[in-house]
């Protein structure tokens, strides 16, 4: 379920962008009113920018394991989430009905869409064609 994460190698430029923005949006939770919270972005990208022209990788990943350490050490107790993001208030909560479901309209439902149905009949006749090639035909009858 974690299709978010990444797989692969992860530059360092990668890393220190992802603990910037966490570390923004640790500052929005924190800080209610814009202007102050405005003062401490300002702040933390000041600081940002004073370690940006480290070339020892060595001291350069020693500065992000210490950012994530104090990104932990300040989490907040009840972090703001975007209402669709995971955790967020209303994550999953528009459900896509599958497709069979047209299937069941009442035909006068249907009408209203004449164009969008006659498409969705061909492209059904179609995919049985494609399946029947190539698994071959299906012992199955439906019910009519």
């Amino acid at each position: 379920m974690a299709t978010n994460l990444p797989t692969g190698l992860i530059s360092h430029t990668r890393k220190v962008q992802s603990l910037y923005k966490r570390a923004l949006r640790l500052l929005e939770s924190w800080y209610d009113r814009r202007d102050v919270y405005r003062y401490h972005a300002v702040l933390m990208r000041q600081r940002f920018d004073e370690n940006k022209c480290i070339q020892d990788q060595r001291v350069a990943k020693e500065f992000i394991r210490k950012g994530e350490e104090e990104l932990f050490d300040n989490q907040h107790w009840h972090p703001r989430k975007f209402p669709e993001s995971p955790g967020g208030v209303a994550y999953g909560r528009e459900v896509i009905p599958p497709d069979w479901v047209l299937d069941h309209w009442h035909p006068l439902e249907k009408a209203q869409y004449p164009d969008y149905f006659a498409r969705r009949e061909q492209r059904k006749k179609e995919f049985v064609k494609m399946w029947e090639k190539k698994y071959g035909k299906s012992a199955y009858v439906p019910h009519h």
